[in-house]
């Protein structure tokens, strides 16, 4: 499993929290994610042999929200 952390643009709503969670998790090969709302950041949890961050990152901006950085461990 790799872990992502995607740094986003400033949130400014708490409901969007809920939105990029379920959409993430529902992505095939998502094993977890988690938005932290503070620091505008998601981090998952992913079968690299399935998805990639880049595929959760563009689903991501799917939603209509910007990405800054992406970080692979």
């Amino acid at each position: 499993m790799s872990k992502a952390v995607i740094q986003l643009e400033p949130m400014t709503c708490p409901s969007c929290i809920k939105k990029i969670e379920s959409t993430v998790s529902k992505m095939a090969g998502v094993a977890n994610a988690k938005v932290l709302f503070n620091s505008s950041k998601v981090k998952a949890e992913f079968d690299e042999k399935t998805t990639s961050a880049d595929a959760i990152s563009a689903t991501i901006q799917k939603l209509g929200y910007s990405i800054q950085t992406v970080k692979v461990s």
